[in-house]
């Protein structure tokens, strides 16, 4: 399992959509990002900031049920 560093909105928004999210939305400063397998529905709330704290980057991998390891490999 890979350590997380505090990263961009830009490089986790790129992140997310090579993990086939797609922006949706945005409700003031917070982004949806949503991914659709059959009648699977995942969605992610990204805060759009100049840089993403650990923990909130844990909790978008976690609603967007993408473990850390997977998450490396997208970067």
């Amino acid at each position: 399992m890979g350590r997380l560093n505090p990263l961009p909105f830009r490089e986790v928004k790129r992140r997310l959509e090579i993990a086939r999210f797609v922006e949706t939305s945005q409700k003031g400063s917070h982004v949806k990002f949503v991914r659709r397998r059959g009648d699977i529905v995942d969605t992610a709330i990204v805060p759009k900031k100049s840089e993403i704290p650990v923990g909130t980057l844990r909790s978008i991998l976690s609603q967007a049920h993408i473990d850390v390891g997977d998450w490396d490999l997208l970067g």
